[in-house]
């Protein structure tokens, strides 16, 4: 009777590790799908004032600094890339491919965006729509992690590409983190309900931050995985056929029958 005890429960173990297991590597699919970062580089970026009070760095200089905090444990996880806005021509929309989503991709992505002068305007829209088209999103899985300070000034419409992409995509989800006290708006053309709109259509997250702290924790919570333990992620992309057992489990009411 003890043996047929021993074996069933080590038998409840096994069972009950494959679906944890399995369920760990549910949970980490999404940190594995490739992401974007569309960086705003446009010119109000190069400001280092908030609603008129003075701040010792300029706004793109606390982007890239957050960026510098979060990237070395996202890129581990997933291939990320970078497009940017902005640079280039004054007062033109000008949108950049930096990097498609490249594995490990900390470092290459830090020498683009310390490379980036802000200037331009804010075509938002194309940002997000050529980002979604690296991603290969109506095939593909993906994220897209939109970082700020202002709205679309260059005629798109945010709202309407979200809805075009949720109904187009396989899986793709937008977040947009806009750099600015909560309730102000710069001077663009469309309204914050338009940037969380791009955001809610696809599911994504709209967040709104005043700091550099702020940010490096909105980076965190749309690209990185902080309610997964790197030790479960290890195991969900490990071989999830293996379901170690506790040893003492083996001995639980004596030797397993021969």
């Amino acid at each position: 009777m003890r043996s047929i005890l021993t074996c069933a429960t080590v038998l409840a173990l096994l069972l009950a590790c494959c679906f944890a297991a399995r369920a760990e590597e549910d949970k980490a699919a999404p940190c594995r799908d490739d992401a974007m970062i569309v960086f705003d580089a446009s010119g109000s970026m190069s400001g280092n004032q908030t609603l008129g009070i003075p701040n010792s760095q300029a706004r793109i200089d606390e982007v890239r600094s957050a960026l510098e905090q979060v990237l070395p444990n996202v890129t581990r996880l997933r291939k990320v890339g970078l497009i940017s806005f902005g640079p280039g021509p004054w007062n033109q929309c000008n949108v950049q491919l930096n990097l498609r989503p490249t594995a490990d991709a900390a470092e290459l992505i830090m020498k683009e965006v310390d490379a980036l002068v802000p200037a331009g305007k804010t075509p938002l829209t194309t940002a997000v729509k050529q980002a979604a088209e690296v991603l290969d999103y109506r095939n593909k899985p993906g994220v897209i992690v939109v970082v700020t300070d202002g709205e679309e000034t260059c005629g798109g419409l945010p709202c309407d590409l979200a809805r075009q992409l949720h109904d187009a995509a396989f899986r793709l989800v937008v977040h947009v983190i806009s750099f600015r006290y909560q309730s102000y708006s710069w001077t663009g053309e469309q309204s914050i309900l338009e940037a969380k709109c791009l955001a809610e259509q696809s599911g994504g997250l709209y967040i709104t931050v005043d700091t550099e702290q702020d940010l490096v924790a909105a980076l965190e919570k749309t690209l990185d995985c902080p309610m997964i333990s790197q030790r479960q992620l290890q195991l969900a992309t490990a071989n999830t056929n293996f379901c170690p057992v506790p040893q003492d489990a083996l001995h639980v009411g004596g030797a397993l029958p021969n």
